[in-house]
């Protein structure tokens, strides 16, 4: 994104966008895989960017409920936020934006995702779309989908901070642009959108029309 852009609304997934909370969501799973005698590398690689629920039903495990394991797992996420800090830049950034021109779209439930945007010293959004809002998590588009009719966009109109493959996908369903946070990345996502590593590379100002400008540094 070399050039100025402008949008409606900007949509921030939370998890590796907003806040790097891996250590803490590690341990806790890291503590529960054990328990249940998984492979810890192999649980890891699958748990970031979807909702606690899909991975339970994903993995079936016999005698489990996935709804009642996930808010049990869930309360062990919001009990340990020890270490969850912000990405570079995001606090700057959030506060250069209008309360009625984002939200925040996560995997988490609310209570957990309220705890860990606090714990990171960043404001609550007026508007959070989270884990139990939506019928299908991400990567289907419902959860941008509702969070620009909750703004009163399109789809369209709006800019995407993702960092995982299924938020990305998600994005994409659902019509709208994509800036992919590589702040806590320790691979390369192949992905045809732009990135930001923080989020002090740009800048953004409110055009006439209320929209939001983003130009880089």
């Amino acid at each position: 994104m070399q050039d100025t852009h402008t949008f409606a609304a900007f949509l921030f997934d939370m998890d590796g966008t907003l806040t790097n909370s891996i250590a803490a969501a590690e341990r806790v799973w890291t503590q529960w895989a054990v328990s249940k005698g998984l492979d810890v590398e192999e649980l890891l690689s699958t748990i970031h960017g979807v909702r606690c629920v899909d991975t339970m039903r994903r993995l079936n495990l016999p005698g489990v409920d996935p709804e009642r394991e996930a808010e049990r797992l869930a309360q062990m996420e919001t009990d340990d936020v020890e270490g969850v800090v912000s990405i570079e830049g995001a606090a700057r950034f959030l506060a250069a934006l209008p309360p009625d021109r984002w939200a925040v779209v996560t995997s988490a439930p609310r209570l957990l995702a309220e705890r860990r945007i606090q714990a990171a010293g960043l404001p609550l959004p007026n508007i959070m779309v989270s884990a139990e809002d939506v019928e299908q998590g991400k990567p289907a588009p419902d959860c941008f989908l509702l969070a620009a009719k909750k703004l009163g966009v399109k789809p369209e109109d709006c800019l995407v901070f993702e960092d995982a493959p299924a938020g990305i996908a998600a994005a994409e369903a659902a019509g709208a642009k994509v800036m992919v946070i590589t702040a806590t990345h320790k691979h390369v996502i192949e992905t045809p959108h732009p990135g930001l590593t923080s989020y002090d590379a740009y800048t953004v100002s409110i055009t006439d029309q209320g929209w939001l400008a983003l130009k880089p540094q």
